[in-house]
């Protein structure tokens, strides 16, 4: 039910913003036309009285049309207040389950729906407390943990002292793990999690987010869960490790940031960080959209207003992997009205800890020039590998995997097969020990 509501309040908002895209269109329109008819002293008092005339009417229009959106938004909401007790779910809400073969089916085309929703408009819903929202929780099999200690611990029974913590990417949900898991690995219940449990005894919790909010927020929120949960492991952590693709690395990094800032009980377990794919140079796109944004809202046209007020309006999550901004300083000290941003300061990798750089690209070499140029098609591999972080004292993993696009590197068998290994170590260099960068 709170999901209808959320959904029902989007559709109502949408309407609103839609009148004032309108009525910003005719504005823009009337300022050209009043541009030329001032230039002719005989036309532009007439020309100015036509649209005053015209103003009037279109906001007329446009309040009326707001007046019959907020007469059904009442009418709705009582009618869903009566159907509220019938219809609630009283039972814990479970997960769509982690199953490649679910692809296409209703629920994963709702989950795979409110992923997307989450990142173009995630921030929006956060704020409005609107249910769809993802927010951020941590899963283990098929349900999401609790938030009270008791039933927490409950959740967390048989745990095994490894734990793997998987983060998804923008516009997804956790269930992007799975994708292809039964071509890859011959089950539809394959994803590196589930992988990781079979072959080295990891207990694997998923984490699913808004990925439409600030990374950095994202970043404290994931730190907060995960030290819920390890605070009510029933056996003592051995060892942490961070798997995150896309997006997801970034969140990871953030929160290790804010981990180490509030000396979270975690931090000291961590022992690996896998970033497949993770932007932490920016992502080409989101720099195009950035660039889009200011060229058109500097064109005084209805034609161009309208889309640049569209991509304004894009979420504080796609704007942040225009740099790969992880901490709030860095997204807080953008300059709205510049096309280019020098790149911020860098956060440092912890040094007692393993780092893996995963990077992809479409052609089969990755030295190839249009593999260096498309990357995986989303991120290039110079950013996916962090080149500016690898100048470190310490060993930092890098590997590029040709013929494989961003989203396979969730679930490819020749990426498992690298985590898999790393992971089968027996344990990480001491901090600051020598070293370079591997590919």
């Amino acid at each position: 039910m709170r999901r209808w509501r959320g959904l029902k309040a989007l559709v109502h908002e949408a309407v609103d913003y839609t009148t004032e895209l309108v009525g910003e269109a005719h504005a823009a329109g009337a300022r050209r036309v009043l541009a030329v008819t001032d230039l002719v002293p005989p036309l532009a008092e007439p020309a100015r009285a036509v649209e005053s005339a015209r103003r009037f009417g279109t906001e007329l229009v446009l309040a009326q049309v707001r007046a019959v959106n907020h007469g059904v938004r009442v009418v709705t909401d009582a009618g869903l207040d009566l159907l509220e007790g019938p219809l609630e779910d009283p039972s814990p809400e479970a997960a769509l389950p982690l199953r490649s073969d679910l692809t296409g089916t209703l629920r994963w085309v709702g989950d795979a729906a409110l992923g997307t929703l989450n990142a173009a408009v995630g921030d929006h819903l956060h704020r409005r407390d609107n249910a769809l929202s993802l927010g951020m929780r941590l899963r283990r099999g098929d349900r999401f943990l609790p938030e009270e200690p008791a039933t927490l611990r409950e959740a967390l029974a048989r745990a095994t002292p490894r734990v793997v913590l998987l983060v998804h990417g923008l516009g997804a949900t956790e269930w992007s793990w799975c994708l292809h898991g039964e071509r890859y690995h011959g089950d539809p219940t394959g994803n590196f999690g589930a992988l990781l449990a079979r072959d080295l005894g990891y207990t694997p919790l998923y984490a699913r987010y808004n990925t439409g909010r600030h990374i950095s927020e994202n970043g404290r929120a994931l730190s907060e869960h995960l030290e819920r949960a390890l605070d009510a492991w029933p056996v003592p952590v051995e060892e942490l490790v961070l798997l995150g693709h896309s997006m997801g690395g970034l969140v990871a990094r953030s929160a290790i940031h804010h981990a180490e800032t509030t000396h979270a009980r975690w931090r000291p377990l961590l022992r690996r960080v896998f970033c497949l794919g993770s932007p932490h140079q920016g992502a080409p796109l989101a720099k195009l959209g950035h660039l889009a944004a200011a060229v058109l809202s500097a064109v005084d046209t209805p034609g161009t207003l309208v889309p640049a007020r569209i991509l304004q309006g894009r979420s504080a999550g796609l704007r942040d992997l225009r740099h790969g901004d992880l901490l709030d300083r860095h997204w807080l000290a953008h300059d709205a009205d510049a096309l280019f941003r020098e790149a911020r300061d860098e956060v440092p990798l912890a040094e007692d800890v393993r780092w893996h750089f995963l990077a992809a690209t479409v052609t089969l070499d990755p030295e190839h020039p249009a593999g260096l140029v498309l990357g995986d098609l989303l991120v290039r591999a110079p950013s996916a590998s962090g080149e500016r972080l690898r100048r470190a004292r310490f060993p930092v993993e890098t590997r590029a995997f040709g013929r494989v696009l961003h989203h396979e590197l969730q679930n490819h068998p020749d990426v498992y097969a690298v985590v898999r290994d790393a992971c089968a170590e027996a344990t990480a260099p001491a901090a600051g020990s020598p070293g370079g960068s591997s590919t």
